[in-house]
């Protein structure tokens, strides 16, 4: 596959420009000539020289979030689609993000949809956003879907901030104690080690324990580095293999304090997902195919598989997510609330602003919880090698 530059005429009579991927100058010709456009001149895109290390081609969810909301109002403002889309182009600080826009803004131009021109950046717009995208352009109501996107995405980073907060706090304390311990075994222990063998002290079994675990530290101290940093690596790639990744997420669920508060957060996300396709007018099937992926631990995805498997067998929406066992029973009776009702998505959605309250609630508790223990835990660890060093000491005092 090559990318080709090309400027043409759409069915308008206006000039037009942009690029196309396709494995040939045939391949990109059709696919021109299948949108109306009468094609001048169409030439390979010369390679540029990039350095993948510095290149940034990502876009946060939070400017995601201000151009869904910044757009909404443009639309809403009656101004034509290409003029806002170049607005925000101009306005938005993020390079690859600009660069994104304006290639949209010409796809736009060329007579393709917002919808289609989009799903050329699916790394960017994934599939939740197109498909609204696609139902706000058949309903007419364009600007109220990327409202709901914009207070959609906005809710997932701040679940996503409270996630984080719960789990960056304990292990960085847990890295930190790990870290002066091996420096107090590499470079502080030692000295005390050499002047009681000079001494001639007898050891306590606490300081010997230490004094071993320091010389092994000391001969091995490169290794260790290696092996961590190697340990890391083999995780990523490990959590990156479908069976490594289920493993995985299953250890996370059945994680004492943390396996609860991300149960709470897979069903946030998962209900508020749900919500936001099925008020968006997106059919029941599609809207659980695009959520399973949003869910974010690999056992519950495969649960969210389960319930589609069930609703396109014919069963209904309640039955299917209770054979998936991995709702919570209040859950399940909410929604069989909302489907009796046929208010599925507004009961979804308050489902989704419990458990975000719910999440809220459990990282402030589960915080409060983690201080002392970490404290706890990290002044056994180095008071230990501290009192080892000093029982020898004692012993030294007695004998004199």
């Amino acid at each position: 596959m090559a990318t080709f530059v090309w400027t043409g005429k759409n069915r308008y009579g206006d000039v037009v420009r942009g690029e196309r991927v396709a494995a040939s100058f045939d391949e990109a010709t059709a696919m021109l000539e299948r949108e109306q456009i009468t094609v001048f001149n169409l030439e390979k895109k010369r390679a540029e020289l990039t350095i993948p290390f510095f290149k940034r081609e990502r876009v946060k969810l939070k400017d995601l979030s201000i151009y869904s909301r910044q757009l909404s109002i443009l639309i809403n403002a009656d101004l034509p689609l290409i003029q806002s889309l170049n607005i925000l182009a101009e306005q938005t600080k993020n390079k690859y993000f600009s660069k994104v826009i304006k290639s949209i803004r010409e796809e736009v131009e060329a007579g393709s949809t917002l919808n289609q021109a989009k799903r050329k950046f699916p790394k960017v717009f994934d599939d939740l956003f197109c498909n609204l995208v696609a139902s706000g352009e058949q309903s007419g109501s364009l600007d109220v879907v990327l409202t709901r996107l914009a207070e959609y995405i906005e809710k997932m980073v701040k679940l996503r901030s409270q996630v984080k907060q719960a789990m960056t706090y304990p292990t960085a304390i847990l890295i930190f104690a790990v870290l002066v311990s091996i420096f107090m075994m590499w470079k502080i222990v030692p000295v005390f080690s050499n002047l009681f063998i000079e001494l001639g002290a007898e050891l306590p079994f606490l300081t010997l324990v230490i004094v071993t675990m320091s010389n092994f530290v000391q001969k091995y101290i490169l290794w260790i580095f290696v092996g961590a940093i190697a340990l890391v690596f083999l995780f990523r790639y490990i959590n990156r293999t479908p069976q490594g990744r289920r493993a995985i997420d299953s250890i996370k669920l059945k994680m004492p304090l943390f396996g609860e508060l991300l149960r709470k957060v897979a069903v946030s996300r998962i209900t508020r997902t749900l919500s936001t396709l099925l008020s968006g007018g997106v059919p029941i099937l599609e809207s659980l195919k695009i959520t399973s992926s949003t869910a974010g631990n690999k056992i519950i995805e495969e649960g969210v598989v389960e319930a589609r498997r069930s609703v396109a067998e014919g069963k209904n929406f309640t039955d299917s997510l209770k054979e998936s066992g991995q709702f919570p029973f209040m859950v399940t009776q909410m929604v069989s609330v909302g489907e009796a009702t046929g208010t599925l998505d507004e009961m979804l959605l308050k489902i989704a602003n419990f458990y975000d309250d719910e999440v809220s609630a459990s990282v402030a508790s589960l915080l409060s919880l983690l201080e002392p223990v970490l404290l706890i835990v990290v002044g056994g660890i180095i008071g230990s090698i501290v009192i080892s060093m000093y029982l020898p000491i004692f012993s030294l005092m007695q004998q004199f």
